[in-house]
């Protein structure tokens, strides 16, 4: 088979390579480890956990002492739920610092260019910008999970929690990290990708929760004027558009997942009641965070593949 033969078949699996056999991902991670930074960087990120959560100790137990109504599973529900929190901010505004001067950082200081005289294919140079990145910031996740696991000292939190949290930590910080390389490739400068990456970034963390939270009042003020005359087509309609805005954030997908966990003890499908003048039905619901994760996930391979595509478009 001659190398023309060869291309497209290559270019149709490139997504499947081993990102450990890339040069681009080798250097990267060598010279994100080498130095001090990375072990700041984590060390400082520790630290803040660990802050924060003798903090929230200290306020769960004080409720505690002064009304007598904190229970231990209450205190390690908080516990759990500020660490997962806290991990979800500091995600928000390090993927994007990591990825989105991964491309216009090389045009910056002149390297692209020599970089590109490697014969390097493109996908190879996204995927590997993209995972070394993304390396680092599961190191950030995993290393915070024994943090996660002290509220399994107080009750109230089951290992099918944590889980779920990483999970949606780790789909999360894929998808920002797409973002980031995404814009990287779009701008020709650092400042101006940054400035766009975390202008989306701040959209999806906070903007998206703000329209989720009045469409929320919305629909629950319909309902309860409604009552039991609203129909039973607009009430399921409500329901899944609920869960499906859920899903396009990892805090409101959180959320409403560990609610619908603890009312009805099922971290995958359930059912929910509707009651109407027709009855009552029982409403089959996929769990937030599995069509969080699917979305997000859908997101960041479209992202990435443009990525490459731009990348190529430059060359050319």
């Amino acid at each position: 088979m001659t190398e023309a033969e060869a291309l497209p078949r290559r270019r149709g699996g490139w997504f499947f390579n081993n990102p450990f056999n890339n040069p681009v991902a080798i250097k990267e991670l060598r010279g994100r480890m080498r130095g001090a930074r990375a072990f700041i960087m984590l060390s400082v990120y520790l630290l803040l956990i660990v802050g924060f959560t003798l903090l929230l100790y200290v306020i769960s137990t004080a409720s505690q002492d002064v009304f007598g109504f904190s229970s231990g599973g209450q205190v390690g529900r908080a516990l759990f739920t500020g660490i997962v929190g806290l991990q979800l901010l500091l995600v928000t505004f390090i993927a994007p610092a990591l990825t989105a001067s991964a491309i216009s950082g090389e045009r910056e200081r002149q390297t692209y260019d020599l970089l590109r005289t490697t014969l390097l294919p493109s996908h190879k140079l996204v995927i590997g910008k993209l995972f070394s990145a993304l390396s680092y910031l599961f190191l950030l996740l995993i290393a915070a999970i024994p943090l996660q696991s002290i509220a399994f000292l107080f009750g109230g939190v089951a290992e099918i929690e944590v889980l779920i949290a990483f999970v949606i930590l780790s789909v999360t910080t894929i998808a920002l990290g797409a973002t980031g390389i995404y814009f990287s490739a779009a701008q020709n400068r650092t400042l101006a990708a940054n400035i766009t990456t975390y202008a989306m970034t701040l959209f999806i963390t906070i903007g998206l929760p703000i329209a989720t939270l009045i469409l929320t009042l919305l629909f629950s003020s319909l309902l309860s004027a409604g009552g039991a005359d609203t129909s039973a087509e607009v009430q399921i309609a409500l329901l899944y558009g609920l869960v499906a805005l859920a899903a396009t954030n990892p805090l409101m997908a959180a959320s409403l997942t560990q609610s619908w966990l603890i009312n009805k003890q099922s971290a995958f499908f359930f059912y929910e009641t509707v009651t109407s003048t027709t009855g009552v039905i029982q409403v089959p619901i996929l769990s937030p965070w599995i069509l969080f994760g699917a979305v997000y996930l859908l997101v960041a391979l479209i992202l990435v593949i443009r990525t490459v595509q731009r990348v190529r478009s430059i060359e050319e």
